[in-house]
């Protein structure tokens, strides 16, 4: 009997959600999305870490790899070639920039997921996947502000310094919150060889989003 309870409840909630409006799924779904950045972007908030690590997602740093995408493709570096005339070089360019940095982001937290799985971390692929991406939101910012400053054609040194000093908060910010992930999951005399890696990663994003905001 208890067993047919569950399924009746499980069965009650599929079709609950298969019937909602859109919009609401939408707005559920971005609820949650909010939710699990701000708790996995704050290394000091006071929340329970293994949780959310099992209520994994993929489409918050699916949208956080693609707004990141975006903004680098369309950087600051692009509108030197426009003003050349070489436009379809500068498209191509753009293209190339797009599909890196997407490339870089995935393959490097898949690369940084199963070193941390090959040091006996209690952690799943797309568990380290999620927290990975998330983590990623600090730099996105520092993107956006560098290529504000980009595209304002500032070239003085106090504009190179706001942007070098926006990118190392970023990578700071985004090295901090996973390594704190993966302290929990992954032995504490394995925890460095799991950080080198995740340093690595963050520092690669870092260097494109100074390239690419360059004026």
């Amino acid at each position: 009997a208890g067993q047919e309870g569950v399924s009746g409840m499980s069965e009650n909630r599929m079709e609950t959600t298969l019937d909602e409006p859109v919009s609401v799924t939408l707005k559920r779904e971005l609820s949650n999305i909010g939710d699990k950045m701000y708790k996995v972007v704050l290394p000091n908030s006071k929340l329970n870490s293994a949780n959310e690590l099992r209520n994994w997602d993929l489409w918050g740093p699916l949208i956080i790899c693609l707004v990141l995408a975006i903004m680098l493709s369309s950087g600051a570096a692009s509108g030197q070639h426009a003003a050349k005339g070489s436009s379809k070089s500068a498209a191509d360019q753009n293209a190339a920039v797009f599909a890196s940095v997407f490339v870089i982001v995935w393959f490097g937290a898949a690369v940084v997921t199963v070193n941390a799985v090959l040091l006996r971390g209690s952690v799943s692929f797309f568990q380290s996947i999620c927290v990975l991406g998330y983590c990623i939101f600090p730099l996105t910012v520092s993107a956006l502000l560098c290529l504000a400053v980009g595209w304002s054609g500032c070239r003085s040194t106090m504009c190179l310094i706001i942007r070098l000093a926006s990118v190392g908060f970023g990578l700071l910010w985004s090295t901090r919150a996973s390594i704190g992930f993966m302290a929990e999951v992954v032995p504490p005399k394995r925890s460095a060889l799991a950080a080198y890696p995740v340093v690595l990663f963050y520092a690669s994003i870092a260097w494109i989003i100074v390239i690419r905001s360059s004026p």
